[in-house]
């Protein structure tokens, strides 16, 4: 079996928090609750309060997966190692074009209204 890298669409750039869930292998509620207690995790909300979540917060799923399950971190030290990540995080997200990640979400969305539109269609 191939890594989870293999698992994930290459034209999406968004995941809904199932989606994640599933890849992940993670239930949703521990991502929730994961996102309230350690604050680096951020996915993008919409308006209707649904979150996006994009390649990057995945990838720092992953790596919270490994300390709490694997390695035994507890949250606070989860919290501690992913520290200077958020500081790197925030600032290279500063440094980024200015709407890259709002452009990126709109058009996923767009996609997947042509979707919803094909198949009201159909």
């Amino acid at each position: 079996m191939g890594s989870i890298a293999d698992l994930i669409p290459k034209d999406k750039i968004y995941f809904t928090i199932g989606e994640i869930s599933r890849l992940a292998q993670i239930p949703a509620y521990t991502l929730r609750y994961w996102e309230s207690e350690l604050g680096s995790l951020r996915p993008v909300r919409l308006e209707g309060g649904h979150r996006r979540y994009n390649r990057k917060d995945l990838e720092m799923i992953l790596r919270i997966k490994e300390l709490r399950y694997q390695k035994h971190f507890t949250l606070t030290g989860v919290k501690k190692w992913l520290h200077p990540l958020r500081r790197a995080t925030e600032e290279s997200a500063k440094t980024d074009s200015d709407g890259a990640q709002s452009k990126d979400l709109l058009q996923e969305s767009k996609k997947e209204i042509r979707e919803l539109l094909k198949l009201v269609q159909d």
